[in-house]
């Protein structure tokens, strides 16, 4: 049985790459990156053979700590990101536990992330290479610390799935784990500074993390080369049970998930309200801006980009803390302008199923894209205006604001026409509604960047104009050239704007069946 789980877990994975031939370059690339950090964090280990020993034991113990801290975190806040073997569906199959058990934890390992994780953790075994001892005990520990990650991993995604099928979960996860990737650089700065401001703390960190479930199968090699195995004894010990303690715990756990199955039903909710709805103009256009506008405010997969907005400046900041100069925050209102604009530019596939109901409602293209162009502007727009007041008002440059204000609004209403073209003549893959924002979706990856990069490229030559006027500004000092790019890039963008909303609308016309029949397949 546990065999014919794994066999199920590479089937499925394979099936998944012959689907299409796109999926497979994105899973190359995917593959090719991590085997890029992989091989950078193997070739540290090897050559921390030849380091002092306390520095190696503490790299090799803070760094394995890190690891199975984050199996542990991740599945909070990116849950359902790989539910390949979900549990729930072999609810009426007759599997013992023990078999279901081991199955799904060695399939634990078939992916990306196990394979990485398990190459790494078997470098240390190099580290630890002075003796065959030492090598024996680096690689039983090896073994403890990636079975601890994946076990721990279960644990924790077996005990939220409850909390997991709460659609209001899974928003506010995946909204607050994006403040952390867009924080990334400040994040790892800061904690640089601080290791290097506390190099004599780490040792003695690391030698306490050893004595724990996080740091003791690390720590194992190390002890055996520092001739202590009555230390490497009892951290055995420890690492095991604590093995066993999360083993207990996940069959405990996944006996009563699979007789009381979470339940995602919503609770009762009060009628009659038509919310945006009975606001905005009773109008085709009026009536799609509604619908956008909700998804906006309640669709994570949406409101992801309005939570890294409010960050970007606080990027920018510290970019210009370090360097000693703020005009990086130069480019925050024309860079907030391509983001909220290009994240329509997958509308429809974002739909998903739902775009049945502009097919059957018999919405014309042009209304379905001008409301979704709306509703995108509502708030950009008062954002691209405030970030470029505050950054006159930050650098006491006044006379540069219309040269900005041409070249972001320029931006913002090219870079909306543009989407609505985008998206109503391709499809890419996305995460289906109710989904963790970072779920990897089956379909042609390959397709989708080039997509969004060949976009990227069309874009950048449409704002060609707006961009010559604001070098010729600050290269000449004459600010007339502000001014006429103030208004050139209003206008020539309101043009392309009402253009691209119209040759939208003609393609979504023509091919509104084939647009659904593409993104249902994601299904």
């Amino acid at each position: 049985m546990v065999a014919h789980l794994l066999r199920l877990k590479l089937t499925l994975l394979r099936n998944g790459l012959r689907r299409s031939p796109w999926q497979l370059v994105g899973m190359a690339i995917a593959g090719l990156y991590a085997l890029g950090m992989v091989a950078t964090l193997v070739m540290a280990l090897v050559m921390l053979r030849n380091a002092p020993h306390d520095l190696a034991q503490t790299a090799v113990v803070l760094g394995g700590s890190a690891a199975i801290l984050g199996w542990g975190i991740v599945p909070v806040v990116a849950s359902a990101t790989d539910m390949t073997l979900d549990p729930a569906r072999f609810t009426t199959f007759a599997i013992p536990m023990r078999q279901m058990l081991a199955g799904l934890a060695l399939g634990g390992l078939i992916g990306i992330p196990g394979l990485a994780t398990s190459l790494v953790a078997l470098s240390t075994v190099a580290t630890w290479s002075h003796g065959v001892l030492p090598a024996l005990a680096a690689f039983a520990g090896a073994v403890l610390g990636v079975l601890t990650c994946v076990v721990l991993a279960k644990v924790v995604t077996t005990a939220t799935a409850s909390l997991a099928a709460s659609r209001r979960f899974k928003d506010v996860s995946a909204i607050a784990f994006m403040v952390p990737l867009v924080l990334m650089g400040p994040i790892v700065a800061g904690i640089g500074q601080g290791l290097s401001a506390s190099t004599g703390f780490l040792p003695g960190f690391a030698r306490t993390l050893s004595w724990t479930p996080l740091g003791a199968p690390w720590s194992l090699g190390g002890d055996v080369a520092a001739g202590q195995p009555g230390q490497a004894a009892l951290k055995l010990l420890v690492s095991v049970a604590a093995l066993a303690a999360l083993a207990w715990a996940w069959k405990s756990l996944l006996e009563r998930a699979l007789v009381t199955p979470p339940y995602a039903g919503s609770g009762r909710r009060k009628g009659g309200r038509l919310g945006l709805l009975g606001v905005l103009p009773a109008t085709p256009a009026g009536a799609v801006m509604a619908r956008s506008l909700t998804y906006w405010f309640r669709d994570p997969r949406y409101s992801g980009s309005l939570v890294v907005i409010p960050l970007l400046p606080v990027v920018l900041a510290f970019q210009g803390s370090q360097a000693g100069d703020f005009t990086s925050l130069g480019i925050l209102a024309p860079l907030s302008a391509f983001i909220l604009a290009w994240s329509i530019s997958a509308d429809v596939s974002y739909d998903n199923t739902a775009f049945a109901l502009h097919l059957a409602t018999g919405v014309r293209g042009v209304a379905d894209r001008l409301g979704r162009a709306l509703a995108c502007l509502a708030f950009a727009l008062p954002v691209v205006l405030v970030f470029a007041l505050g950054y006159s008002a930050l650098t006491g440059d006044w006379a540069g604001l219309p040269g900005q204000l041409g070249l972001s609004l320029g931006i913002l209403f090219t870079g909306l026409g543009l989407s609505s073209v985008v998206s109503a003549r391709y499809t890419v893959a996305v995460p289906l509604p109710g989904d963790s924002p970072f779920k990897k979706p089956p379909g042609n990856v390959g397709q989708t960047l080039a997509v969004q990069f060949g976009g990227l490229l069309v874009l950048m030559v449409l704002v060609l104009p707006q961009a010559g006027l604001l070098v010729a500004q600050v290269v000449t000092g004459n600010y007339l050239f502000g001014w006429i790019n103030l208004s050139a890039g209003t206008v020539l963008g309101l043009v392309l704007f009402v253009l691209g909303v119209r040759l939208g609308g003609k393609w979504l016309d023509a091919r509104g069946p084939e647009l659904l029949a593409q993104v249902s397949v994601n299904r």
